[in-house]
């Protein structure tokens, strides 16, 4: 356990009245601390902070703010090294794809919201970002889990980097995994993550992500399976129908996170971290407009009543067991 130096006039947490650091009553508190329970109560290998030093996975943050950007800076705090230069580029187009989608996306709306109610800044973005789960937000976490799965069928359990990711087993062919998986899901009627846009026929999204993806293949940056298996499953998602279905910004990011070997937890909070510029823009932009209290929709629209008729209220009309 390390303690710093002694800060005269400060107060121990659990203490009624103040205690200075350099009494006895500190020093004995002090030493008492011998329990490993309580002298490891925080451990961490993200951050080492002491007086006068700040370092984060081991590099002084002095080195950082000469030298890294912010999207090595959040590579290097998720997994602990720098990215190459060419990894965090490719990292940095999803972040960039996902920042906002307008009004349209309910945690945007939500925020904006919030944010005529007097909840100030960090209140509606708080609103905003909280909307983000399964249904709104969570699509890219989906969708990186089925390209890891299909990719694990189709190599027999192994990922780009050749460990073993899903156990052993006999490896198949990637289209018949793909329609396995496709079966499955038309089975369960159940939605798949990362094809279709319910706002646009084509998400514009989609193809130069791809293209950076395919050169990032080239250059043997990534090793291009997951790339690979996202097509293949918008090929047969759309095999016979009038209307493609191509993939979305949920499957075009997902295909960069599972291609650069970020877990599926870690892709929706990159997009999370991502869309959350959004939501500060929308939340600064309605907090400046001095609006108050906004509805989610205009005052002379109003929501469509299924209830009861009017009735009146007498003896007769109440339930009894």
């Amino acid at each position: 356990m390390r303690t710093r130096p002694d800060d005269t006039g400060s107060t121990d947490a659990g203490h009624d009245e103040p205690v200075e650091r350099t009494s006895p009553a500190r020093a004995a508190a002090l030493d008492a601390v011998t329990s490993r329970e309580v002298a490891d109560w925080w451990t961490t290998e993200v951050s080492d902070i002491e007086p006068g030093v700040i370092r984060f996975r081991g590099y002084p943050v002095q080195d950082l703010i000469r030298r890294a950007t912010f999207v090595e800076t959040v590579w290097t705090m998720v997994r602990g090294s720098m990215p190459s230069p060419a990894q965090a580029a490719l990292l940095e187009k999803a972040l960039v794809a996902a920042v906002d989608h307008g009004p349209q996306a309910p945690s945007i709306a939500a925020a904006r919201m919030a944010a005529t109610c007097g909840v100030g800044l960090h209140g509606a973005m708080s609103t905003g970002v909280g909307l983000l789960g399964d249904v709104h937000g969570g699509a890219g976490q989906q969708c990186v889990e089925l390209l890891q799965r299909l990719v694990a069928a189709s190599t027999g359990g192994e990922d780009d980097e050749g460990a073993d990711d899903a156990g052993s087993c006999a490896a198949v062919p990637l289209r018949e995994a793909v329609a396995a998986e496709i079966a499955a899901h038309r089975e369960r009627r159940s939605y798949i993550p990362g094809f279709g846009h319910r706002f646009h026929s084509h998400d514009p999204r989609r193809d130069p992500l791809l293209e950076f993806v395919r050169e990032a293949v080239d250059a043997g940056v990534v090793g291009g399976r997951h790339l690979a298996a996202a097509l293949e499953l918008e090929a047969q998602l759309s095999a016979g129908r009038e209307r493609p279905v191509p993939m979305n910004i949920d499957g075009a990011t997902a295909v960069i996170y599972a291609e650069l070997g970020f877990t599926a937890e870690l892709a929706r909070g990159l997009f999370i971290l991502s869309r959350s510029v959004g939501v500060l823009a929308h939340s600064w932009e309605e907090t400046r407009s001095g609006r108050r209290i906004k509805g989610p929709m205009p005052p002379p629209l109003l929501p469509t009543y299924t209830g009861q008729a009017e009735r009146a209220w007498t003896a007769e009309t109440v339930d009894t067991p």
